[in-house]
């Protein structure tokens, strides 16, 4: 094929004004207000799991980052007094090219104020069911999801490393060495627990390990810590991440700080923290609940197609 051409096809394109006109409308009739926010920043994520792109400064200009998602920039909003918005726009994560994947992608992020998780998890559900009619949706806790396809407690403290260890290594094979425990249940979760949950519709996954929290607060389940947050699912392809968002700036601070040790536990280099989001915090972050979608995944699952490429205009290898 021509290098010049578009990686979607005419046909593709039209279904992807269709869907992005779609889910303005949809926000439009929740009177939920669109907004902008920098693709370049001074602040990043330490998620040890995602890949940056950095932009050295020049001369004593600090450096800047391609974001990996609006959440800091739209939180600073809601700190300011923006009240419910959302924002669909283009994200970077280095080092994630394939049919699933790309490292520019589009993603659709939203904020309720007042909201918690569950509330959020009930609109996800409504939107997926606007855009892709499907009706019903299953909610299972990360705990129970585990204990019933591969009879291991993940949140119980006897259940040893070296145990699940054995377990990834009898499900999938040879793992590298030096892998903490949070590693080796995405594994499990990616190989093992995903494609088993490929024929089972919207699936939303809930109450994960407190470690996994990320930028979502704790709290305690049926005498469990666990993560205030959620993964969205729809015939095994992850869509959505959601969160009740940590509004405390002192225990984000310890969550952001605890990311960059988890870094160097795997060799990687601390990222700088984002102080300008910690400010926001300190300044009265609202209580609210927030969701990252992926519009070109969730195109996909519309049009009904296994490879990413197809739903973009010039794919990683063609752009």
């Amino acid at each position: 094929m021509s290098q010049w051409l578009p990686s979607a096809s005419p046909e593709g394109l039209a279904a992807r004004a269709d869907l992005l006109q779609a889910l303005r409308q949809f926000f439009c009739d929740r009177g939920v207000m669109e907004v902008e926010t920098p693709l370049i920043s001074q602040g990043t994520v330490p998620d040890s799991g995602i890949g940056v792109f950095r932009l050295p400064g020049e001369g004593d200009q600090p450096d800047r980052y391609l974001q990996t998602s609006p959440e800091s920039a739209m939180k600073r909003l809601l700190a300011a007094g923006s009240d419910d918005i959302f924002q669909i726009c283009k994200a970077f994560r280095q080092g994630e090219a394939g049919r699933h994947h790309n490292p520019e992608f589009t993603l659709l992020e939203w904020y309720r104020v007042g909201w918690d998780h569950a509330a959020l998890m009930r609109e996800v559900a409504d939107l997926l069911g606007t855009v892709l009619n499907l009706d019903g949706w299953q909610l299972w806790p990360y705990r129970a999801l585990f204990v019933e396809l591969l009879a291991v407690d993940p949140l119980d403290e006897q259940v040893s490393l070296t145990t699940l260890m054995d377990l990834a290594q009898s499900r999938i094979g040879l793992l590298p060495e030096g892998l903490e425990r949070d590693a080796v249940l995405d594994l499990l979760m990616s190989h093992c627990i995903e494609p088993e949950i490929s024929d089972w519709g919207v699936v939303f996954i809930t109450d994960f390990p407190p470690s996994q929290a990320a930028m979502a607060r704790s709290i305690t389940v049926s005498d469990a810590d666990v993560a205030a947050r959620f993964e969205c699912y729809v015939h095994g392809k992850e869509l959505a991440n959601g969160y009740w968002e940590q509004i405390d700036a002192d225990a984000l601070s310890a969550q952001l700080q605890a990311e960059n040790t988890r870094r160097q536990q795997r060799g990687l280099s601390p990222r700088p923290i984002d102080e300008r989001l910690l400010a926001a915090h300190r300044h009265g972050l609202p209580e609210c609940a927030g969701v990252a979608l992926g519009v070109d995944r969730l195109l996909a699952v519309r049009l009904g197609v296994d490879n990413l490429e197809e739903t973009i205009s010039f794919g990683w290898d063609s752009a």
